[in-house]
């Protein structure tokens, strides 16, 4: 029996990079003989008047950050893939970390006091810098393509980062200065790990990120960090799942893990088809083959 699904994204948010993410699963779902419908989340306000007029799906991929409407579609009893509480801790950096806590090799870390309004005493920094040391990490708990992670030099641009940064979720980590420049993405199905590439920043860049010009190349996995990148992902309860990995003296390091990370330059390095992996996964998820 066909299945009929929503690809739910963000509404107010278009590229051409995202309409091409979109084309590859649209064109693999028609090749499973699955009904995928897109949807805006926009469209989606208030749920209950878009499923009374087009019927509730038999699954949605939700490829978008809009939590609050995830867990909304699963409480209308929808199977949601990521879940919406999977979603939740990979969109805020500080979540991830606690949740990967013992569970998997990451760089020393330290979430940041929160403020509401701004940093008034800011003593506590001079704490951090003295147990991570410079140069350090600061990264924002929400952020993409490598955006809103900065490299912090000295005292002084800690505290103004701080400063222009106060009221937003932050943590600090220890810079892992053999992986300057460079890391490992793994695209993690299923339980599996499907393909992996090495990535290259531009000169001078700390952040390795293929969006933001960086070069990158098929990677062939270890035995350790496919463990580590499986485990990642299976921590967090994740269906599907792109993780960072870092270079370091000890061993790979997990830096990030994405709930829909974009899959358009592995897939066309590696030649393994992403999008069929992920629908093939939530066809088998789905509660009358479990």
């Amino acid at each position: 029996m066909m299945k009929h699904g929503w690809l739910v994204y963000n509404g107010f948010f278009h590229s051409e990079s995202f309409s091409r993410l979109f084309g590859s699963i649209l064109s693999e779902a028609e090749a499973l003989g699955i009904s995928l419908r897109m949807v805006g989340n926009d469209q989606l306000c208030p749920p209950d008047a878009f499923l009374a007029a087009h019927g509730k799906p038999d699954f949605v991929l939700f490829w978008d950050k809009d939590v609050r409407l995830a867990f909304q579609l699963e409480k209308a009893g929808i199977p949601v893939f990521n879940s919406a509480k999977s979603i939740a801790l990979c969109d805020d950096k500080t979540l991830t970390c606690l949740a990967l806590d013992s569970a998997v090799p990451m760089p020393e870390t330290i979430l940041c006091p929160m403020t509401f309004y701004e940093y008034g005493d800011v003593s506590f920094l001079s704490r951090v810098e003295d147990a991570l040391s410079f140069p350090y990490i600061l990264k924002e708990g929400q952020g993409s393509f490598g955006q809103q992670v900065y490299l912090i030099r000295t005292h002084e641009e800690g505290v103004q980062k701080l400063r222009e940064l106060a009221g937003k979720p932050l943590l600090f980590q220890r810079f892992v200065s053999s992986s300057f420049g460079r890391d490992l993405r793994v695209y993690v199905c299923g339980g599996q790990c499907a393909a992996a590439m090495e990535r290259v920043a531009p000169p001078g860049d700390f952040r390795a990120n293929v969006m933001n010009g960086g070069k990158a190349a098929a990677h062939r996995l270890s035995a350790q960090e496919e463990r580590i990148a499986l485990q990642a992902a299976k921590a967090l309860g994740l269906t599907f799942a792109g993780v960072d990995l870092l270079f370091s003296g000890d061993g790979p390091l997990v830096c990030e893990v994405n709930s829909n990370a974009h899959f358009t330059a592995i897939m066309n390095l590696t030649g393994v088809r992403i999008p069929k992996l992920i629908l093939e996964c939530i066809l088998n998820q789905l509660p009358e083959n479990t």
